[in-house]
C-alpha cells in the first residue's frame, strides 16, 4: 500500500484591515552569477511577518497660562480640561481599557494591577476600584436609557448565566441576568437592545426586582425562579407576562 502524502498545512492571510508597512531589501547591482550590471527586475517576493506594538504609557501635561491684567488686575486663566470622572486623573482611553479588561476580557483588577505594576505604572488595587466606580457613576444615565427602552417592549427575552467570582480564599458563583429586546424576527423595528443585571446568588427575588411594573411576553426557560412573574395575582400596570 503507498504510503500517504501529507497535505501541507495552508496559513490563512493575515487581516487585511491591519496596516502594511513595507520594508524593501537594498537590490543587487550586478549579476551575482558573472557580474554583469546589465539586470532587469523580473518581479518580487513579499514576506509577511506579523508583528505588535507594545502598550506605551504617557502623562499628558495640560499647561494654562494665567494673565493678570495691568488695568484691573484680575486674572484670566482657560478652563481646566474635562475629564470623564470627578477629580479624574486618568485620561479616557486608559479608563476604557480598564473596564474593558475587568467586564470584556475577565481580568480581575488585581491582575491588571500586577501586570501595570510590571510595565512601571503603579495604580493599586484600591485606586483601579474607584476609578471603575467612578465610572459606573458616570454611565448610570445611559445605562438607565437602555433599561428604559428595554422595559417598554411587549416581548422580552429572559435567562441568566453564572459567573466565577473571586472570594476570600474561594471562588464563588454569582449570576449574570439578561433582558433582550429583539422583535426583528417578528416584523418589529424598534432597535434591539440587552439589559444586564448582576447577582451574588440566583434567587428568584432577582428577576421579579428586574421586571418589577413590567407586563408583556416573557420568553424564559423552566426555571423555578421566573415563576413568580407568571402568576396571575403579580401587581403590574397591565397584566402579567405570558409564558411562550
Amino acid at each position: 500500500m503507498p504510503a500517504r502524502e501529507r497535505q501541507r498545512a495552508v496559513r490563512k492571510p493575515f487581516p487585511a484591515h491591519l496596516p502594511r508597512e513595507r520594508v524593501v531589501v537594498p537590490a543587487p547591482t550586478c549579476c551575482e552569477a558573472c557580474g554583469s550590471g546589465r539586470i532587469a527586475k523580473m518581479g518580487e517576493d513579499v514576506t509577511e511577518t506579523l508583528e505588535v506594538i507594545p502598550r506605551r504609557w504617557k502623562v499628558i501635561q495640560t499647561v494654562r497660562e494665567k494673565f493678570t491684567c495691568r488695568d484691573c488686575e484680575r486674572i484670566s486663566q482657560p478652563p481646566a480640561p474635562f475629564h470623564p470622572t470627578p477629580r479624574g486623573w486618568a485620561g479616557p482611553n486608559l479608563l476604557a481599557t480598564i473596564l474593558f479588561e475587568k467586564f470584556g476580557q475577565h481580568q480581575p483588577l488585581n491582575r491588571q494591577a500586577e501586570r501595570y505594576a510590571r510595565e512601571g505604572v503603579g495604580l493599586s488595587l484600591s485606586t483601579l476600584a474607584d476609578q471603575v466606580g467612578a465610572c459606573a457613576a458616570a454611565l448610570a444615565p445611559l445605562h438607565d436609557r437602555i433599561a428604559g427602552h428595554v422595559r417598554a417592549a411587549e416581548r422580552l427575552h429572559g435567562d441568566d448565566t453564572p459567573v466565577p467570582v473571586l472570594a476570600k480564599g474561594r471562588t464563588d458563583t454569582a449570576r449574570l441576568w439578561v433582558y433582550v429586546r429583539d422583535d426583528r424576527p417578528f416584523g418589529g423595528g424598534a432597535p434591539p437592545a440587552a439589559l444586564y443585571r448582576y447577582s451574588r446568588d440566583r434567587r428568584g427575588e432577582h428577576p421579579a426586582a428586574h421586571l418589577a411594573g413590567w407586563s408583556g411576553i416573557l420568553q424564559a426557560d423552566a426555571y423555578a425562579g421566573f415563576g413568580s412573574l407568571y402568576a396571575s395575582d403579580r401587581s403590574t400596570h397591565r397584566t402579567a407576562p405570558r409564558r411562550r
